[in-house]
């Protein structure tokens, strides 16, 4: 793992910090392509900037909440890694939503668009965690365990690298929805897949994650998961319906 990539006197340039300035330049360029082919605004990605602010603060909020008690709240809300996707997810697309909104974008077409960012720049993120040894799973015996001694927190036990797992599955996703765009599959099937594959994959992970469960044994991500996961549902039935009396 690489927890820091260089100094410039105090301050820490993180793995973690470049990951993610990565997975945003990425995934607006990737937004950007995909609303110039759908024929779409391309000012529409202007959303996508203003997302990125608020995913990162609704990640770090999110996170810093699940761990609150842990550690002082100053030492949590500056910790190098410590971010819930979850969060980040409702943080960027709420204001994403709000900004799209305001600008009279065609909502679902854009949002479809945005998903191909959103799994890579997702799984670029996860790269992130794993060079800081964040967000990592269960103790393992499996070949390709790993300890994290200078991770958050620090373990000297083999473990399931889950940040690698999931950015596995998002790399298929990834290229799964830009297949599915480019067959010309509609807007909101292209969504509602999304968030039910992103959502279902998320959800059992967090098995042999390590993660605080609040609930009838499930984490919150889990519970985030099962409420995406019907939002996905509801949006495939409905353009399966829509669909429906052409056939």
């Amino acid at each position: 793992m690489y927890p820091v990539l260089f100094r410039i006197g105090e301050f820490e340039i993180t793995s973690f910090g470049g990951m993610v300035a990565v997975a945003a330049l990425v995934g607006i360029w990737l937004f950007r392509r995909e609303l110039r082919r759908a024929r779409l605004p391309v000012e529409a990605s202007d959303a996508a900037w203003w997302g990125v602010l608020g995913g990162l603060l609704g990640a770090k909020l999110l996170w810093v909440a699940e761990h609150a008690g842990e550690e002082p709240f100053g030492a949590l809300l500056l910790a190098r890694g410590g971010l819930s996707w979850y969060g980040g997810l409702v943080g960027g697309v709420g204001i994403g939503l709000l900004i799209i909104a305001v600008r009279g974008f065609p909502l679902t077409a854009t949002l479809a668009a945005a998903t191909p960012a959103l799994a890579f720049g997702h799984l670029l993120g996860r790269i992130g965690c794993f060079l800081v040894g964040d967000d990592y799973g269960r103790p393992s015996g499996l070949p390709w365990a790993i300890a994290f001694p200078e991770g958050l927190p620090p373990t000297t036990v083999p473990v399931h690298p889950t940040q690698l797992y999931e950015a596995a599955f998002l790399g298929w996703l990834g290229w799964m929805l830009l297949r599915w765009r480019r067959q010309g599959v509609g807007d909101a099937l292209v969504l509602g897949r999304y968030l039910v594959l992103a959502a279902t994959a998320r959800f059992l992970i967090e098995f042999i994650r390590v993660n605080v469960r609040v609930a009838l044994g499930m984490t919150v991500a889990q519970w985030a998961s099962l409420a995406l996961i019907l939002a996905g549902i509801w949006l495939i039935a409905s353009a399966r319906a829509v669909r429906q009396p052409a056939d």
